[in-house]
């Protein structure tokens, strides 16, 4: 059986239909004081007994981990055999190390209490792979770029798809075999170190008159989207086009990013927004 959190209802729904699971009735209430409570029905409660519950949510704010635990101790308290646990988006995924002394490692915080409440974890492209370390129980993590290349128009002139640096050059490789045509590149930054001020350009790749696909895991401020963008402008490229695993689109993010003149963006329902054009429930449902 499928239990969904909050804010992963739709992912939830499809990889149920897509591994013919039940898709449990779960509720989110809150008490007076402000205390959560994600809950089983006892109908559901009671036809998990003995199974598997599988708990997919995306834990985008500090109320969805407390929805995650909660739905893993009622799947336990239904008497399930065996619960596995979903994190399509990991928050607190990138504090993967204390920055400075005094500070906490937030990734290994919260997945040693997810752990605790599950017999395994599928993780989907993390921004910080070694974050599956950090879990006490088995932990995979679940490619998703590869779904990337599915909302893109057909007839990209010439693509390049492009990586906001070379560490991530591996996500624009993966869209562009899934696309099946184009190159790859990777932007490279120089930093003034008076100024504090960074200047992006896309490698030494030549990009005039072609589309560009800027591949990224995870888009949040688009900050660092939309300067790309004024950089392959000034270079006459042709259109260009964002794909992103989990667009999490986080204030005016959406704005900046139209303003910098793009021609499509897309993401997958990870972190359920507009843009979410493409599902990684047939990706997950080979883990399940």
């Amino acid at each position: 059986m499928i239990l969904p959190g909050s804010h992963s209802q739709s992912l939830a729904a499809r990889l149920a239909a897509a591994t013919d699971h039940d898709l449990a009735r779960v509720t989110y209430d809150q008490f007076p004081d402000g205390e959560l409570c994600a809950a089983l029905t006892e109908a559901d409660a009671d036809a998990l007994a003995g199974t598997h519950a599988v708990v997919v949510a995306s834990t985008l704010t500090s109320d969805a981990h407390l929805e995650l635990l909660q739905l893993q101790d009622a799947a336990r308290e239904a008497g399930a055999a065996e619960v596995t646990t979903v994190l399509p988006y990991m928050g607190y995924g990138r504090q993967d190390e204390a920055f400075t002394p005094g500070q906490p490692v937030s990734a290994r915080a919260v997945a040693g209490a997810i752990s605790a409440g599950t017999d395994r974890v599928l993780l989907v492209s993390p921004h910080e792979p070694d974050v599956a370390d950090f879990f006490d129980v088995p932990c995979e993590t679940v490619a998703a770029a590869p779904r990337l290349a599915e909302p893109l128009p057909d007839d990209l002139a010439d693509p390049v798809f492009v990586a906001p640096d070379e560490g991530a050059i591996a996500i624009a490789e993966r869209a562009r075999d899934a696309y099946g045509a184009g190159t790859a590149d990777y932007f490279e930054k120089e930093r003034d170190y008076d100024t504090g001020d960074v200047e992006i350009s896309p490698g030494n790749t030549d990009v005039a008159g072609r589309d560009v696909v800027l591949v990224d895991d995870i888009v949040a401020t688009g900050s660092t989207m939309s300067e790309a963008i004024d950089a392959l402008h000034d270079r006459e490229v042709g259109r260009a086009f964002v794909v992103c695993v989990h667009p999490l689109l986080v204030g005016n993010a959406r704005t900046k990013l139209e303003r910098a003149g793009l021609a499509g963006i897309w993401g997958t329902d990870t972190v359920e927004r507009d843009v979410s054009a493409v599902s990684v429930a047939p990706v997950l449902a080979e883990f399940v």
